[in-house]
């Protein structure tokens, strides 16, 4: 089997990274489309991994935690009747937490929005922090619990809860138009919160940059994953990019640069040195 260049996987990555579905990657390559999807998850592994270990022992100060919506194969009203109840086809959740300083993605979870869900990615966020933060999350009442028994208390977390008007009430005209938002309350959960730091923006603006950079969440398309192993490794494949290569326009700088995880600035060469050296231990192992 060809085995395509260290360039050609640098190219084909930075077409992923800036929202190309595959079959359009297949057509401006000229590569094969089971080449380009076993280099999403090939890459989407080595990512992971590469980020779990990297991103630890970090020093935040303000964390914003979300939910994003999105579905594999069909959502989940939509799903043939043989097909519900599967855990890996329907509504899909990524959950993501944000340094509001640094920018850098700290943690994701894509699973479901169950409490189960909430409890194994807020238990991740919290191992890899090493001092006490300010944690701001939505009016989820999955969160209070389990950010509670992952900080063991020692945390100062507020949830900012949104208010909506009334039923019928929306922005805007159209069919898809959102309920519009009258307001935000603040509620206090745990310590003591500076309340000029409690909000969701950057979190929730990190999730419109999702929605621009992987064509997999973008709403009333045709764009989405078919299966949910393809989608997980497409959000691994985002955050490494997003984390080490890509320079925020507020820091100047990487979000990886900027929390102190490395003092480079990458290139997608070197998102390629990485899955290169993962694969060589995968050979080993």
């Amino acid at each position: 089997m060809n085995r395509l260049t260290s360039e050609r996987r640098a190219q084909i990555l930075g077409m992923m990274v800036e929202g190309n579905s595959i079959r359009a990657i297949s057509r401006m390559t000229g590569a094969s489309k089971n080449t380009i999807v076993k280099l999403l998850a090939d890459a989407g592994r080595a990512f992971a991994a590469y980020q779990d270990q990297a991103l630890r022992d970090l020093k935040c100060q303000r964390i914003q935690v979300d939910e994003i919506w999105a579905f594999v194969y069909a959502k989940r009203k939509n799903l043939p009747e043989s097909m519900k109840g599967r855990g890996d086809v329907g509504d899909v959740w990524t959950w993501t937490a944000i340094d509001a300083d640094s920018k850098l993605i700290v943690s994701w979870l894509v699973s479901d929005r169950t409490a189960e869900a909430a409890k194994e990615f807020m238990d991740d966020v919290a191992s890899r922090l090493v001092r006490r933060v300010q944690l701001t999350s939505d009016g989820l009442s999955s969160y209070p619990p389990v950010i509670e028994s992952a900080f063991k208390g020692k945390v100062d977390y507020a949830q900012l809860v949104k208010v909506y008007g009334p039923e019928g009430s929306t922005v805007g005209t159209g069919r898809y138009s959102p309920p519009r938002c009258v307001g935000a309350k603040h509620e206090v959960v745990l310590g003591t919160p500076d309340p000029k730091h409690i909000n969701t923006s950057f979190v929730e603006r990190q999730n419109l940059t999702m929605r621009m950079s992987m064509r997999r969440f973008t709403r009333l398309t045709n764009a989405f994953s078919k299966k949910f192993e393809n989608h997980a490794h497409a959000v691994a494949i985002h955050f490494m990019h997003y984390n080490f290569v890509r320079i925020h326009q507020t820091t100047k700088v990487t979000p990886a640069m900027a929390a102190g995880v490395t003092t480079k600035l990458w290139e997608l060469a070197d998102m390629v040195r990485v899955l290169e050296e993962w694969e060589t231990t995968q050979k080993v192992a």
